[in-house]
């Protein structure tokens, strides 16, 4: 961990909403004046879009488990080395990984490539990652004691699952019964190396929704905010000012000393004036000792 170089990591799982976190962030780094190093959790897959559909073959023929969510799928020492250099140095190096066609047209790519490596720009305030990774410790890799401020965000199970099911499905073309294989294929990773993270985050954004979702393999739709609440969970709540969130987020209360719960339409809202205060402190300290 670093107080001259700050690293910042929102880790969740595939379409979990941690694109919901992003935005709030941006906010907060536009009216903190705060320059950030931003880099994406896919870009340290070990494996680009072709390369990954052979490995996956070929460790279903050999009996093995390959997915994007454990040590085999990743680069985690690479990950790891560059939150311990930016830490130490503020520098390090990431690249790209390129999504669509959009994205991978000014590079002279192709979608599911990777751009090359190269060294991150200097003079950043902080580095801010979002991906499946940000918390993650395996054997000989610990990449959570890099980490300044750790967010995960994370529904109940079955929701991720209804949203992945309808995501899959409706914009990557996949039947029902494939999407429900790779659930199941990477379930071993998904409990070894996503969760665990969960019990290592500063602060934890779970959405849980208030309708019947027992079966997601059969669900029609995904539970919209107005049918959810968002589950905030501190790690330290005596540094959480409870009053102030309870007056600020309306229909908001407290279920435990260290957790409130809020409307999940409230919710780019109330990572905002949560995590504001966070930025804040770690970009005060930074500047204090660089002065």
């Amino acid at each position: 961990m670093s107080a001259k170089h700050p690293v910042v990591c929102v880790t969740g799982s595939s379409g979990a909403g941690t694109t919901t976190v992003k935005n709030a962030f941006e906010h907060i780094f536009r009216r903190e004046g705060i320059s950030p190093i931003v880099v994406e959790g896919d870009s340290f897959h070990r494996f680009d879009r072709v390369a990954m559909k052979q490995a996956i073959a070929k460790a279903q023929d050999e009996g093995r488990i390959l997915s994007h969510f454990g040590p085999e799928g990743n680069i985690f020492d690479k990950l790891e080395d560059l939150f311990r250099v930016y830490g130490e140095t503020g520098a390090g190096q990431t690249r790209k990984y390129l999504h669509s066609e959009e994205e991978a047209a000014p590079y002279g790519q192709q979608p599911g490539e990777f751009t090359p490596w190269e060294d991150i720009p200097p003079n950043s305030d902080l580095l801010f990652y979002e991906g499946l990774h940000g918390g993650v410790a395996s054997e000989g890799v610990n990449v959570a004691q890099f980490v300044d401020l750790l967010i995960g965000v994370v529904p109940i199970v079955n929701l991720e699952w209804i949203q992945k099911i309808h995501r899959d499905t409706a914009q990557r073309g996949y039947s029902a019964e494939a999407v429900t294989d790779t659930i199941l294929r990477r379930m071993h990773d998904y409990v070894h190396f996503i969760t665990p993270q969960f019990s290592r985050t500063h602060v934890n954004f779970q959405r849980v929704p208030t309708v019947d979702t027992s079966n997601p393999f059969i669900s029609r739709d995904i539970p919209t905010p107005d049918e959810s609440f968002i589950v905030i969970r501190f790690r330290d709540p005596k540094k959480v000012d409870f009053p102030y969130l309870l007056n600020m987020i309306a229909d908001s209360f407290m279920s435990r000393p260290n957790t409130i719960v809020v409307p999940a339409a409230k919710m780019g809202f109330a990572m905002e004036i949560i995590l504001t205060p966070m930025i804040h402190d770690l970009i005060e300290e930074k500047r204090r000792l660089s002065r």
